[in-house]
């Protein structure tokens, strides 16, 4: 029997699916890790970078931030961690993984904000709007194409990351391989990877999505449709 056959067979059994820290619970322990991880990243990196963004400044903080984030590995951020208060366990991987996720998010949104037509955001403040207002209703359903790309990356990223919480007792879908590899059960290793291949594939398709149904323009669900206004030489996008 190869590889293949062993990881479908594993697959295929009932037990491996119900019992406890089956795969359901690893499954719904990967997905809480990595939503609390891209929520925090979401939270802390779309607010700095809409108003860096806004505000033109700051651009060469935000790569300077994102270059040295992404060069420190997500598994050396768990080695630190357990030599501090935080520890082994899903708080220290739920950690790891939001700084891991902050970069594509900081930077995708700075750069959306920073790419709306500076005429847009003239003609904006010239119709009266504040400053907020403008941010918000003028340049952000411009800038969520970008958003969304930055949130879906993240995303994925960590989806596929997050398979190193079993390294540190954080749970999740690692633990099927991590325990492959322990017991020399290679089908079970090769079963664990096409959860995980899967279920980023999964959070791609519905970024996918929710990115088309908040992105403004035609054919859109009605909370991502834009109006727009002609204001002398600039067109302002208006949120209903």
């Amino acid at each position: 029997m190869n590889q293949l056959e062993a990881a479908l067979r594993y697959l295929n059994d009932p037990l491996n699916w119900s019992r406890t820290n089956g795969i359901i619970d690893l499954l719904l322990q990967h997905l809480r890790i990595s939503v609390i991880a891209v929520a925090v990243a979401v939270a802390v990196g779309v607010p700095i970078g809409a108003l860096l963004g806004h505000i033109g400044r700051g651009g060469a903080f935000t790569v300077a931030l994102s270059n040295v984030s992404r060069a420190v590995p997500t598994l050396a951020l768990l080695t630190v961690f357990a030599v501090t208060p935080i520890g082994f366990g899903p708080t220290a991987t739920t950690i790891a993984l939001a700084l891991f996720a902050l970069p594509p998010v900081l930077t995708n949104t700075y750069v959306g904000f920073r790419g709306v037509d500076r005429d847009v955001v003239e003609a904006a403040r010239a119709m009266g709007m504040s400053e907020r207002q403008v941010l918000l209703r003028a340049e952000l359903p411009l800038a969520v194409p970008l958003l969304m790309t930055g949130v879906r990356t993240a995303a994925v990223q960590v989806v596929a990351t997050a398979t190193l919480a079993a390294l540190v007792a954080g749970g999740g879908l690692g633990r099927i391989i991590t325990l492959g590899f322990r017991q020399q059960d290679y089908g079970a290793v090769l079963a664990g990877a096409l959860l995980v291949a899967l279920l980023a594939v999964a959070t791609e398709l519905l970024l996918a999505v929710v990115s088309w149904a908040v992105t403004p323009g035609p054919r859109r669900l009605a909370f991502g449709r834009v109006r727009t206004r002609q204001v002398g030489a600039g067109t302002v996008a208006a949120t209903p």
